[in-house]
């Protein structure tokens, strides 16, 4: 049996890593389908004045708002799936779940960037990539828009140059 570890954040390109599942489920209904969500940690500052259980019931709370329309979609093509909660960094949480579960391999949904942004804000899917043994399927996602393709690179560049004409004065 394929064990498929799915993470899910609520985005989108979750639900383009789930139908590619899905079509894979329907050629191949072998699977064991694990969905993971990762809830980032609440700082120390907030956690020693917080419940330990109440600071549970957010993260699962969270989580169950983000894995939602993931389960729906599965619920409704009848395909079985796990679910986990994981709380930390994503993409060491991601590598992690998929080693203890001994997962076949991953399948990550990701954001259409171009390098210099990817670059510059980090990607998760590319961490994960460098932090696994298990096999990576990235599927893209939706495409960027505008701003994200035209107007950001632009600013970067600016201030680059900005630098580059300061730092020669």
């Amino acid at each position: 049996m394929l064990k498929i570890l799915v993470p899910v954040d609520g985005s989108s390109n979750s639900q383009h890593a789930v139908r590619h599942v899905l079509r894979e489920f329907r050629s191949n209904p072998a699977m064991d389908i694990h969905l993971l969500n990762v809830q980032p940690p609440f700082s120390r500052h907030i956690t020693q004045w917080v419940d330990r259980k109440a600071v549970n019931e957010v993260h699962a709370e969270a989580s169950e708002k983000a894995l939602r329309p993931i389960r729906q979609m599965l619920d409704q093509a009848g395909a079985p799936y796990a679910v986990h909660l994981a709380v930390g960094e994503k993409a060491t949480s991601i590598a992690k779940a998929a080693q203890q579960l001994r997962c076949d391999h991953i399948v990550i949904g990701t954001a259409r960037k171009n390098s210099l942004i990817r670059t510059v804000e980090g990607s998760v899917t590319n961490e994960v990539i460098e932090l696994t043994t298990v096999p990576v399927v990235a599927i893209a996602g939706d495409p960027a828009s505008k701003a994200e393709r035209y107007g950001i690179p632009a600013g970067i560049a600016g201030s680059l140059a900005w630098l580059v004409v300061a730092a020669a004065n």
